[in-house]
């Protein structure tokens, strides 16, 4: 799925007119529909005393459009229009005030009128400013998204959260809908992608208006949201007369002492990921422990007992998985300086690798094309320094991923992969309850595995990181949130990959 700016999405719904032949109104009223369609879904247990919040523009207009269709599926409906005296109502907004039944309260809320409370309903749908906003609310509608803010009822967002910008920052002072619910016509927006812009989007849907599918597909974008079509698409099938080399030998070099845990993780996540044969390169410490609890892989114990001090022979390995648990003594640190000065193919390098490569930054010139890189935001962090805000923070990303030829796997509530040819791909499954240590490990040996077995940098990423998120779903759904740990999405990954090929169950 493309994410589209604000003006293209605006070239989409103009494309779309022409095509069918029809008025812009007629646009409008299908997004209403889509929207009441999805409230009525989603609350329809409720009993529902709703305000709609309009602006003058054409979200003020989808606005009115809701309110006509909820009230009649017979929901208690409220309406404000907000507008200064200055305001100038578009065409298609007038049309749809004209549409209003009689029997809906309006209330006008202008510069001359006092602004009045608001009522005690179960909702409030934000109809004020769509996609089109350029500069920081103020005056009355900064007044009045207060207001609304303060309320007790649930928020809810018509395309995007009043007062929130598409495509650049905002400023912690502008005032925003802080909603809890946006619902989106078509396709999602940039900006629901972002930490720091989740007290206003809340959870966030897109519906399907039937937008132009030939402005999409032509329409060009560096963002993408990963979907299970896209992924599932990448799978490859298992022959019949196919055996463990098949599928690749993959050496995962991890552990330290107190840290066996790390490589335990990835090590099963690996396995449970279809690698063909593992070799897990750990301190000497953590020989009998691995040997115990991943008895179908090869452990290869460094001299050392609590630490890495010796690269390997790498050559008879297709990928190797660096840095879970690994630590940054100088013995080790050395261990990934020699080992980046020989390897020639792809590598994945998570946590204490990382830290290293932060720590010594000439090697980032020498990591192997197409390797794959999976920090958290502050081990992201510490290779190229702090951003001032999320946007600044993609910036960053496309620009040491072109910079070094790598992909990396910036994990977070949306991760999002970026690629060295300028692409970001965000990702929506998962969920809270993998907040807790072990799970980027894990994801680590997923990565590794789908590299052994041939799968493009690109696809390990995207097919890695949407069936780590999936596993992790399938598990709360099992579990519950609270409970989860980073052994319960090893444990779900079959059920995933099975969810992805349903001609396989």
């Amino acid at each position: 799925m493309k994410i589209l700016t604000a003006p293209q999405i605006r070239e989409a719904d103009q494309q779309t007119i022409q095509e069918e032949r029809i008025a812009s109104v007629d646009l409008m009223e299908r997004a209403a529909k889509a929207f009441v369609n999805w409230f009525d879904n989603k609350f329809k247990e409720e009993a529902a005393r709703i305000l709609v919040c309009c602006g003058p523009g054409n979200n003020g207009g989808d606005g009115l459009a809701i309110a006509r269709l909820l009230f009649q599926k017979h929901y208690a409906v409220q309406v404000w229009i907000v507008a200064p005296e200055s305001a100038r109502f578009s065409s298609d907004f007038i049309i749809n005030q004209e549409r209003l039944p009689q029997d809906i309260q309006v209330s006008n809320i202008s510069d001359y009128n006092p602004l009045p409370e608001v009522p005690a309903v179960d909702f409030i749908i934000d109809g004020l400013f769509g996609t089109g906003l350029s500069r920081p609310v103020t005056g009355l509608f900064a007044e009045v998204i207060s207001s609304i803010n303060k309320a007790s009822a649930t928020k809810i967002a018509i395309d995007t959260p009043s007062g929130l910008f598409t495509e650049v920052p905002n400023q912690p002072t502008d005032i925003i809908i802080q909603a809890a619910y946006t619902v989106s016509f078509e396709l999602p927006k940039l900006t629901f992608f972002l930490p720091q812009n989740f007290i206003y989007v809340g959870e966030w849907q897109t519906v399907p208006i039937g937008l132009s599918t030939s402005y999409i597909k032509h329409a060009l974008t560096d963002n993408f949201v990963i979907s299970g079509n896209q992924v599932a698409g990448y799978i490859k099938p298992r022959t019949k007369f196919s055996h463990k080399g098949t599928y690749g030998h993959a050496l995962l070099m991890a552990g330290s002492y107190g840290k066996m845990g790390a490589a335990i993780l990835a090590s099963r996540a690996c396995l449970r990921s279809g690698v063909g044969l593992l070799t897990i390169q750990c301190p000497k410490t953590g020989y009998a422990i691995l040997q115990t609890a991943v008895p179908e892989a090869m452990t290869l114990p460094d001299s050392n007992k609590t630490c890495l001090t010796e690269l390997p022979d790498i050559d008879k390995y297709q990928v190797i998985g660096i840095g879970p648990g690994l630590d940054k003594r100088a013995e080790t640190k050395a261990v990934v300086r020699q080992l980046l000065h020989k390897v020639s193919f792809p590598i994945v390098l998570d946590a204490d690798a990382l830290n290293i490569l932060s720590e010594e930054k000439e090697l980032l010139q020498q990591l192997p094309a197409a390797s794959i890189l999976t920090p958290h935001p502050k081990e992201f962090e510490r290779l190229v320094g702090k951003a001032e805000n999320d946007y600044q923070r993609l910036e960053q990303l496309k620009t040491f991923c072109q910079q070094y030829k790598c992909y990396v796997v910036l994990k977070g509530g949306h991760t999002c992969i970026g690629t060295p040819t300028g692409e970001l791909y965000f990702n929506c499954t998962g969920n809270p309850g993998m907040a807790t240590g072990g799970t980027g490990d894990v994801l680590t040996g997923i990565i590794t595995a789908l590299l052994a077995q041939k799968y493009s940098s690109l696809e390990a990423c995207l097919l890695g990181v949407y069936i780590h998120g999936l596993a992790g779903d399938i598990a709360s759904q099992e579990k519950g949130e609270f409970a989860l740990v980073a052994s319960d999405v090893i444990e779900y990954l079959g059920k995933a990959f099975l969810q992805l090929q349903p001609d396989k169950k």
